[in-house]
């Protein structure tokens, strides 16, 4: 018996070191595998932008957005710091050198080998804007008035989203080789919703003998296009100033003469314009949201793009009938 004890402390001795060294290779292959699953730091421009790009990557990514709701896109001017965040991503999205016009001198100021950048529009043929005076006779012959430009607002095509959804998808698989496969299969889940939404627009206006609409943001002509609509965009009229009474009557003129019943505004114009207009010149507005900016209080009521543009169809029935 004392024979078997002695030989029993060695054993022990052993199966514990054997433990020992087994718990530190399970920190060490613990350690690998949490290197090769760092999590890839993504940076998007606005709200658009930043929705395909979650619903590609939903939460196998770190993903951030620059411009904030309430934040005028156009008009985005980067800080030092934001240069800086850009430089320290893995990937950084936006929608267009048209759109985001700062985005050519900022990657001149950060090492782009070090980053992959993703120009979402890559491809899609731009539509020149008018911004015209076409409703205004302000010059002395009483000719249109017009300044040309690219129009940005691709994302506001339900097809031209998937388009950019794809390309996305694409650079992202250059990025993260590892979730590739994974990024391909949500996108081309999150296309069949953009596909289905586009249906619903066809649907709507397919037999629709009314197909023009008013705004005062041209931001649709993209939509426009796509289900054969026409935009009239009325300059001057903007939606915190309240219209002057030449531009009221200019407006009841051209409402009773083309059948306009609606005017259609961002969700920020004021009730007192809504009122002036609906009082004076006998026109009503409607909300067309260009989709530049969902707060984060509304993306936590689960509201998202695909909401939106569907509550942007609903708001166009009134007019395209």
């Amino acid at each position: 018996m004392k024979k078997i004890k002695r030989l029993a402390i060695p054993i022990l001795g052993v199966l514990f070191l054997l433990l020992l060294s087994a718990c530190g290779n399970t920190d060490s292959g613990s350690e690998k595998s949490n290197e090769a699953k760092k999590t890839v730091k993504i940076i998007t421009t606005f709200y658009p932008i930043y929705d395909f790009t979650k619903n590609i990557v939903q939460d196998n990514a770190e993903i951030s957005m620059l411009i904030p709701a309430g934040t005028e896109s156009h008009g985005f001017e980067p800080s030092a710091k934001v240069v800086a965040a850009i430089q320290d991503a893995d990937v950084f999205i936006y929608n267009s050198d048209e759109m985001e016009t700062w985005v050519p001198s900022t990657l001149e100021a950060i090492d782009t080998t070090k980053v992959i950048v993703i120009n979402a529009s890559e491809g899609i043929e731009f539509i020149e804007k008018e911004d015209s005076k076409e409703h205004e006779e302000d010059d002395e012959h009483g000719e249109e008035e017009h300044s040309h430009a690219i129009d940005p607002h691709v994302w506001l095509s339900p097809v031209l989203a998937q388009a950019e959804v794809k390309t996305i998808q694409m650079g992202l698989a250059k990025a993260d080789k590892e979730n590739a496969a994974l990024y391909q299969k949500n996108a081309e889940k999150y296309i069949q919703e953009l596909t289905e939404l586009d249906q619903e627009f066809k649907a709507a206006f397919e037999n629709a003998e009314n197909r023009t609409f008013v705004t005062q943001h041209a931001a649709f002509a993209y939509l426009a296009k796509q289900y054969g609509l026409t935009q009239v965009s009325i300059s001057g009229l903007s939606s915190e100033t309240e219209p002057s009474p030449a531009k009221l009557a200019e407006l009841s003129n051209y409402a009773k003469k083309n059948n306009v019943n609606y005017i259609y505004f961002e969700n920020n114009a004021s009730s007192k314009i809504a009122e002036t207009l609906a009082a004076e010149a006998d026109i009503e507005l409607a909300v067309l949201d260009p989709i530049e900016g969902v707060s984060q209080k509304e993306q936590d009521a689960g509201v998202d793009y695909i909401q939106v543009m569907k509550n942007n169809l609903e708001s166009l029935k009134k007019s395209i009938q």
